[in-house]
């Protein structure tokens, strides 16, 4: 294989990479640190954000399953488009029940499409604690309900890819683990 063909399929190789747990996790800056990690290999990645996806693509929905299920099968749609032209998409989205983040792993295994599925392990006691967006104590106040993992279900991955578990390292460590995945499955 001559260096240009090595340099087009490496860049070329698109995937899903699925990171799924609970509010507060640490999903989005576990994505984020692995982002700038593969852009600066080269790769062309794109981050597909649960907050923006809600205030763009599926704007209108609210929380109730069936709403929650459409939004993620939305976020898959766009997510094997992108990674089937050669993008590595990195989803950083609760995604909170089996059977969306099933379908969505479906979809991609249709279409030939790498996928894979990351479960950010972080226990609900240290989610409360991090609570960047302010959830867990509008919840305990009284002011929202529906919150996942604490008063709506969260399913968690039995056979993940990957599970991190994001309070026993940092967030370099974290990617750094994941991006190792990548590499072993010929992704980065």
């Amino acid at each position: 294989m001559t260096d240009t063909q090595n340099f087009q399929e490496k860049h070329v190789t698109g995937a899903t990479i699925w990171l799924t747990g609970l509010p507060s996790a640490g999903k989005t800056t576990i994505a984020y640190e692995l982002a700038g990690r593969l852009r600066a290999e080269g790769h062309r990645v794109e981050v597909l954000d649960g907050d923006e996806i809600r205030e763009f693509l599926s704007a209108g929905l609210g929380f109730s399953r069936e709403d929650r299920h459409t939004n993620v099968q939305r976020i898959g749609f766009v997510a094997e488009l992108l990674a089937s032209n050669g993008v590595k998409v990195l989803v950083p989205v609760i995604a909170p029940y089996e059977d969306s983040r099933e379908a969505v792993r479906k979809r991609h295994a249709a279409e030939g499409t790498p996928y894979v599925e990351v479960h950010v392990a972080t226990p609900v006691d240290v989610c409360s604690v991090r609570d960047v967006k302010g959830l867990y104590a509008k919840q305990a106040a009284g002011e929202i309900s529906g919150l996942t993992g604490v008063d709506d279900p969260y399913d968690e991955p039995r056979n993940p890819d990957l599970r991190i578990e994001s309070h026993t390292q940092t967030v370099q460590e974290s990617a750094a683990t994941l991006h190792e995945l990548l590499t072993e499955r010929g992704l980065a």
